[in-house]
């Protein structure tokens, strides 16, 4: 028995019966953490992009070099910083909103660059007819370029959506009862990995499926062409 689930350990198929609801319980924990993590991702690769295009060096280099800090060191040590390094300045987070915040800065510096090359794809003539029509730079910005690069990211986008679903087993780690986590808990206490593991793999596959078919069909369903001004 694990928190209230009981198993039962007559045949593999019974097995898998028995610890299908507790799985399903670390999986919705591994959404959770996948949806938290992309948003931050989304919203501060966001905030990185604009900061690395302003004309001023004094803010672009300093994003460009936290940016690079952030690609080019591991996930797990960003992750163990969060949780061990912060609460001896008295910041203390719990442990599923550590990881999640640990993935959403790990891949924020992915997602800046996604940004980037959207918004650098919308032609300079989009924004000479927004400047003809005396758009403002923010308006031009939110109105203009912004819904034309939104259909070229996605699919980038979609890409590190599933990625970050596939790296929340290293937030057991820190204690978070994802799926994986869960799995390896069952095997330690019944002495049979092969059952829950492989059910983790089957169900990792069905929900990286069922994200890359949503990415496609909202790539599918996003305008292709320049949006007209209006």
């Amino acid at each position: 028995m694990l928190f209230g689930y009981e198993w039962d350990l007559s045949s593999p198929l019974a097995f898998a019966v028995s610890i299908l609801p507790i799985l399903l319980t670390g999986m919705l924990v591994t959404i959770q953490a996948t949806v938290v993590g992309f948003l931050v991702a989304l919203v501060l690769g966001l905030v990185l992009a604009v900061l690395k295009a302003a004309p001023s060096r004094l803010i672009a280099w300093p994003a460009r070099v936290v940016t690079e800090f952030i690609r080019d060191t591991p996930l797990l040590v960003q992750l163990f910083f969060l949780y061990y390094v912060l609460p001896e300045y008295g910041i203390v987070l719990p442990a599923f909103m550590t990881g999640a915040l640990a993935l959403g800065i790990q891949y924020s510096a992915y997602t800046s660059e996604v940004y980037r090359a959207g918004l650098e794809a919308v032609g300079t003539d989009q924004r000479e007819a927004a400047r003809a029509l005396s758009f403002s730079p923010t308006h031009t910005f939110t109105h203009v370029v912004v819904p034309q690069a939104i259909p070229r990211i996605v699919p980038a986008m979609g890409n590190y959506l599933v990625s970050i679903m596939k790296d929340v087993p290293v937030l057991s780690v820190v204690t978070v009862l994802e799926m994986l986590n869960v799995a390896k808990i069952v095997g330690d206490r019944t002495f049979d990995y092969l059952v829950p593991l492989s059910m983790v793999g089957a169900l990792y596959l069905i929900m990286t499926l069922v994200a890359s078919s949503g990415v496609r069909l909202l790539d599918n369903w996003l305008p292709k062409q320049g949006i007209p001004l209006k």
